[in-house]
């Protein structure tokens, strides 16, 4: 089951003894508050970080937290799917504002913040709970459109080869942004930064263009 948008988090109203309209407004602001935060949070100490070094940084209870997201996945998922959801509208405001390249560029440096910190995601992920049995297919298939649009527009104006798949470039830095012991998370970006390059450069010396769909 794909995970579903922070909003919707919030339980709708019911009639009668439904949750009034402001408090369902203060529920929704308090889960994007914790979403947010969150997502702070596991950038600098993991998705195992403290419920309270959370709910402090969102002001809010402890109680609020588990009331919203009863399971650490539950909470985790939302911070993934919230962060997915801002790539998607990055990508289609990059592709109007910059250049081919430089939106490509700059989409793909999102990406990497967004993969490349969430220390112990990948434990998570393959610790067997079923929240997360869907999650890297529906990343991937919210993700893919949106890269291959910005990633059709570069290869068109001869900045990038044309036999890298929108999806094969997801994976590959997702793979790149992989934590590496004894190496600090600028040698990911590095890499990154390299691989990058390579496809710019490819298309400089005179790489083939895309054949059909096969760019993206």
């Amino acid at each position: 089951m794909a995970p579903e948008p922070v909003a919707a988090a919030v339980p709708p109203a019911g009639r009668g003894t439904g949750p009034s309209r402001r408090q369902r407004s203060d529920a929704k602001r308090n889960v994007v508050a914790l979403v947010e935060a969150a997502k702070t949070v596991f950038a600098g100490s993991g998705v195992d970080a403290p419920a309270k070094e959370i709910t402090d940084l969102a002001g809010l209870g402890v109680g609020t937290l588990y009331r919203h997201f009863p399971r650490r996945s539950d909470l985790i998922v939302a911070v993934l799917q919230h962060e997915i959801d801002e790539c998607v509208e990055a990508a289609e405001e990059l592709g109007t504002t910059l250049s081919p390249w430089a939106a490509l560029l700059a989409w793909i440096e999102r990406f990497t913040d967004f993969v490349g910190t969430k220390r112990g995601l990948a434990s998570a992920l393959h610790s067997g709970d079923p929240a997360y049995d869907d999650l890297p297919q529906h990343l991937l298939d919210q993700l893919e459109p949106a890269l291959q649009a910005l990633l059709r527009r570069a290869v068109a104006g001869g900045h990038a080869r044309g036999d890298v798949a929108a999806r094969e470039l997801l994976v590959t830095i997702a793979l790149i942004c992989q934590p590496v012991r004894g190496e600090q998370p600028g040698f990911n970006q590095r890499m990154t930064g390299v691989f990058m390059a390579g496809l710019g450069r490819a298309a400089e010396a005179g790489a083939e263009p895309a054949v059909g769909g096969q760019a993206g």
